[in-house]
Order: structure tokens, then sequence, then C-alpha cells
């Protein structure tokens, strides 16, 4: 069990470092004034997202789904776990809300200015942080 742990966390950072650096692209994106840099971003959150975000989020939730149901009536009571569901479903949100935004930027439709997406860039932090400390401390 300790394998599909690591493969886990493995995924987990994975995921995290796409979803940390595709919305600072969004952020370059939107400042680009030149056709090629435009359509060399586009290339990169495509790839990105479809090629390291997706796989890497669908590893941690088939992973994470393994581990609880290796020990499914502990977890399944634990407090700290819901709360860290709830969380998970919120990054789950986000991942395909980025992927509306990368979308939109192959249309060239985005409306959203580079100050949203520095904000918008600083969500999965919050996400982050309440996780680790949930699986970690397992405060309830």
């Amino acid at each position: 069990m300790l394998w599909v742990k690591a493969f886990h966390l493995i995924a987990v950072v994975c995921w995290f470092a796409a979803l940390f650096y595709l919305p600072r692209l969004f952020v370059y994106h939107v400042d680009a004034t030149d056709a090629v840099s435009r359509d060399r971003f586009c290339i990169m959150e495509r790839r990105l997202y479809r090629g390291i975000a997706t796989p890497s989020m669908i590893a941690t939730i088939a992973l994470g789904i393994w581990l609880i149901s290796y020990n499914g009536n502990y977890y399944l009571k634990a407090g700290w776990l819901h709360a860290k569901l709830f969380f998970v479903l919120l990054l789950i949100g986000y991942h395909h809300l980025c992927g509306a935004y990368v979308r939109q930027f192959a249309a060239n439709t985005v409306s959203k200015s580079g100050r949203y997406f520095r904000v918008f860039n600083e969500l999965p932090v919050i996400a982050l942080i309440a996780i680790v400390i949930l699986a970690v401390v397992k405060p309830f």
C-alpha cells in the first residue's frame, strides 16, 4: 500500500505543478501582443493541460480512491477526510475552469485581464495548504 501512496503523492505534486503553472501562462498569454507569442502560448497551455494536468488529476483521483478503499471503514468516518475531499472537489472544478480558459484562449475569446489571472493563479495555494494540513494533522 505504500507504493500506492507514493504514486498518489507523485500524481498530486504533478497536478499541483500544472495548476500553478497553467494560470501563470494565462497571465503571459493575455499580456502578449504579437500573434507568434499568442500561438506559442496556446500550444503550451494545451499541452500542459492535456499532457500533464489532466492525466495527473486522473491518477490522483484513482489512486486516492484506491487508498480510501483499502481501509474504507476508517476513512469514511474520518471528518478530516471529508473536509479534504471537499477541497479536492474544488480543485477538480478549478482544473475544469482552467480547461475552459485554455479553450477560450485557443478561440481568442478570453475577456479576463492579466490582473484577474494573477489572482486566479493563487487559488490552488489555498487548497494545497488546507489539504496538506488536513492530511497530516488530521484535526478532526
